[in-house]
This record gives structure tokens, sequence and C-alpha cells, in this order.
């Protein structure tokens, strides 16, 4: 007579170590702040070479390597520490691929992440979230933070599409540019415009001359969700920001992207999306999440949804294209010609 099999004992381990996992963030983001990747990149690579270089206790340098290691961000072999392979490459701060202001971009938002309950129970919600105010001054530290990110991910973009013929592209929410710099590099006769807040273009225009690019690049000062469109525009890129609106506000902002484009334009929407069972990726259910805590109506939308709001609005052949795997989706459509 054949046993049937066990059921696996349930226990709280999983739930601890989700409980914990800000602990990990804090370790990570002590690490980048007392710039411990660089010195051990720089070999600093013992306990007291380590300790003495980024002006710590050896007893505290310790007790942070080893939670490092055992994050598996550094290897240690007979006392001596290296980094790994993403860490050296993005963590060290002489680095040409630096990304440690990305790092600590959401440390401003610990305090209010750990009062997320009481946020979720709050009924005032803006359109704009943490943008109502958002001061020049706020996205000169925005961008600094998210600068050498937004340029990886423009140069994927513009590895990923071809613009090769296009004349005009509109950047809904650009940011610093990002993404029309790169594109205007890589495709001659190319000319491109940012659509953002006012501060914001303010900003933008700072790196879009460090890039002498302002023979190519200008910039719009508003609200997409409320500004008219330049006409004449061949491709609109709306990119990293689909998380902070509902989908009432997404499908008019495509509807207007549509009427701007010229026959046979495209419109490309990159960000964070769910699967249509609205299981997963993480990532995107906590970006939407993130909205609570920033008192915006934005939410996180499904692939499907996203290309309903290109259908909706007239696009044809519109797909949906991975483009930074399990993070970010592009979702792109044509206006018939």
């Amino acid at each position: 007579m054949s046993q049937k099999p066990e059921k696996p004992r349930l226990d709280t381990t999983r739930l601890q170590k989700m409980a914990m996992a800000y602990w990990e963030s804090a370790a990570l983001m002590a690490a980048v702040e007392l710039d411990l990747f660089t010195a051990i990149a720089h070999g600093h690579d013992t306990i007291p070479t380590l300790a003495q270089a980024i002006d710590i206790s050896e007893r505290n340098a310790e007790r942070l390597a080893t939670v490092l290691v055992a994050m598996t961000l550094l290897d240690r072999q007979d006392g001596r520490f290296s980094n790994a392979p993403d860490v050296q490459r993005f963590l060290v701060s002489d680095g040409e691929r630096y990304a440690g202001p990305w790092i600590l971009f959401t440390k401003p938002r610990w305090t209010a992440f750990g009062e997320l309950s009481e946020r979720l129970r709050r009924r005032t919600e803006n359109t704009l979230g943490a943008y109502v105010d958002f001061s020049v001054d706020d996205a000169r530290r925005y961008h600094a933070a998210t600068y050498s990110i937004g340029m990886g991910a423009a140069r994927l973009f513009s590895r990923s599409v071809d613009l090769t013929g296009r004349k005009l592209m509109l950047d809904l929410g650009g940011g610093s540019g990002a993404y029309s710099i790169v594109a205007t590099e890589k495709y001659p006769g190319l000319k491109a415009i940012v659509l953002d807040l006012p501060p914001v273009t303010v900003v933008a225009n700072e790196y879009i001359a460090a890039n002498k690019a302002g023979d190519r690049v200008t910039t719009l000062p508003g609200d997409f969700t409320r500004t008219p469109f330049p006409s004449g525009v061949d491709v609109v890129v709306m990119a990293s920001n689909l998380p902070q609106y509902e989908p009432d506000l997404i499908r008019l902002v495509v509807k207007k992207a549509f009427a701007a484009l010229a026959p046979g334009g495209e419109m490309h929407l990159v960000g964070e999306t769910l699967h249509d069972d609205r299981k997963g990726p993480l990532s995107a259910a906590l970006w939407g999440l993130n909205e609570a805590v920033q008192a915006s109506t934005g939410v996180a939308h499904t692939e499907s949804e996203v290309k309903g709001y290109l259908q909706g609005a007239g696009f044809v052949d519109v797909a949906v294209h991975p483009f930074v795997p399990g993070v970010l989706s592009r979702v792109a459509g044509r206006k018939p010609a």
C-alpha cells in the first residue's frame, strides 16, 4: 500500500525574509554611500585596509562585509574581498557606468514606505503625485540619480528601434532628454522635442547643452496631459512613466499623440507593465504601489491594457516587445498612412 506524500511543513521562513528585506537594502545603500566597492576595487581588500579606506571601525567593516558576501555582492577568499562582476561594473564610483546614484534613488522614500499602511488609508490623490510642487532643485536631484540609467535605456531604445528617415520625435515626460539626445545622435536628420514640466525642462536644457545636442533637441515646458502637442511629428516616445498615470490619462495622452503624428508615424510606450494575469512581475507591481505613497492616481498597467490604449486611439500593428526583461516592456504602434 503506497503512502501519500507528506505535505511540505509550513513555517515562517519566507515571511521573515520578506519582513527583513529592508535590512538588505540598507546594507547595499550603506556600502554605496561609504564607497566600499570602490575601495575594494582600488586594492583595499582586507578588513584592516578596507576599514581605514572608508573610515569605519574594523568591527563594523567585518559586519558589513560579511553581509555583502552573503548577499553575493562580494566574494571572500583567504581573507581578501573582491566585487561581484555587476558590482564592479556599476558600483565603482570612478567607472564609466557608475550607477550609485540610482541605487540611492529610492532612499528618500524610506520613511514614506514605513508609513505605507497609513498612506494606503488616505483618500486624497492627484494626477501628478509627487510632482505637484516639483522644483528645479528637485529635478536636478532626480536626474542626477537617474541620468546614467536613463542614458543606458536610451541607447537600448535606439538599438531596438529603427528610426532611419524619421524627422521629428516628441519625447513625452522626457526628463533629462536622454532618449532624444541619443536618438538624434544615432539617426542623422532626426530632431526631437522634450515635453516635460517647466522645472524639468530647465534641467533638460542643461543636459542637452552638456551633450552638445542643442542644435538637435529642444524643450517644450508643460504638462503632457494638458499641453497641446506640436504637429508634424513622426515619432512619439513616452518612457518610464506609465505607472504614474491612471488608464484614462494614458488613453488621453495616446489619443493626443495619434492626432499629432503624421500618417505612418509611430508611438512607443516604454514602461513597467504587468503580465496579463496580473501575477507579476514584482517590479511593475511595486512601481504601481509606489504611486499610493506619492498620493498619485497612477496604477500598474498590464501589457494588454497598454496595447488597448494604442489600439483604441487608432494605432495599427500594435505589439509588445521585451525591453528590459522582467522590468520594462516596449509597446509600439503605427498610425495608418
